[in-house]
């Protein structure tokens, strides 16, 4: 117990105090005088002695007995999932109907603490000023499911043998942070031009016109058809340096929440299930989830105030 430098009571004194009064017939006035307290003080000591004895005189709380607008344990249980499957506390939330400062709390209760690493190093930002001036392209693979794996249910040696991959192709604009993405068979040249013009339908339903895309140096993006596609599309091909994957860090990230909001979040019991799900993950994503990097604003609120965007809804 930490005690103040200048305090007049420590537990030490209090018990003088008691002794005073009720050993050598001191009246609580007199000794209130002799410790510079008053008498309101000695009476409030004197009376958990008498109810308590000497532990009476030991430091309390001052937490309340009762907390009636305390969060209710099931939504503490609740929001503690959630951010052990990586939701920060703005998306808790809105899940939780909590504000974030309590989903914070309500985590460090329940024994969730943040795992996020600090960075020193100071942030290297960038952002386009228009909505499709830039789209990063990227792909992600993924193991294919023919049953819930080891993640979900601990047993390490009971692996699916030869199932397979599958490969999340995406796509995030800029500007506003809207993202697309699609589960394809592989990530050949021929399928990634073929994401390509479904990826300029889905931003051009959205009244978004998509004018130059960054991507790394995959085969997939260095092929002789995706730089013929673009060139027939007017887009402009921006790659990134070799061995410098945080230059297309906004696909990276999108990858990252895929993968922690989406792919991992719950246990599939197929790929089919998984792939289902993409839709309207991205269809929350992109219309209810704050964004950290938009101010909380969600991707079609950038895009409705970017330009007042009669905003449709293309996902396919």
């Amino acid at each position: 117990m930490r005690i103040h430098a200048n305090a007049k009571l420590t537990p030490k004194m209090r018990m003088w105090l008691v002794r005073r009064v009720t050993s050598d017939g001191v009246s609580v006035t007199r000794a209130a005088s002799d410790l510079g307290v008053s008498r309101q003080t000695a009476h409030k000591w004197l009376r958990r002695y008498r109810q308590e004895g000497e532990p009476g005189l030991l430091d309390r709380s001052s937490r309340p007995h009762e907390s009636p607008r305390m969060t209710d344990p099931a939504r503490e249980r609740l929001a503690a999932s959630l951010r052990r499957i990586g939701m920060t506390h703005e998306q808790i939330s809105s899940v939780a109907g909590i504000s974030p400062r309590t989903a914070s709390r309500a985590c460090t209760r329940q024994g969730v603490r943040s795992s996020r690493v600090i960075d020193p190093r100071p942030a290297n930002r960038y952002e386009r000023r228009h909505p499709g001036e830039m789209i990063h392209l990227d792909v992600k693979k993924l193991g294919r499911i023919e049953r819930a794996g080891h993640r979900f249910h601990g047993e390490r040696g009971a692996r699916t043998r030869g199932a397979g991959w599958e490969y999340v192709h995406v796509a995030i604009d800029d500007h506003t942070r809207i993202a697309y993405a699609q589960v394809l068979a592989d990530e050949t040249a021929e399928t990634t031009v073929g994401f390509l013009e479904r990826m300029r339908a889905f931003f051009g339903a959205h009244g978004v016109d998509v004018h130059e895309v960054m991507t790394d140096n995959g085969g997939n993006y260095v092929s002789r058809a995706f730089h013929e596609a673009l060139v027939a599309a007017g887009i402009r091909h921006i790659r990134t340096r070799p061995y410098t994957p945080r230059t297309n860090g906004k696909a990276g990230r999108f990858i990252r929440t895929l993968l922690a909001e989406w792919a991992y979040v719950r246990p599939y019991g197929h790929s089919r299930e998984r792939t289902a799900v993409l839709r309207n993950f991205l269809r929350w994503y992109n219309h209810q989830r704050p964004h950290g990097g938009l101010n909380r604003q969600t991707p079609i609120g950038r895009l409705a105030a970017a330009d007042d965007n009669n905003v449709l809804t293309g996902y396919s």
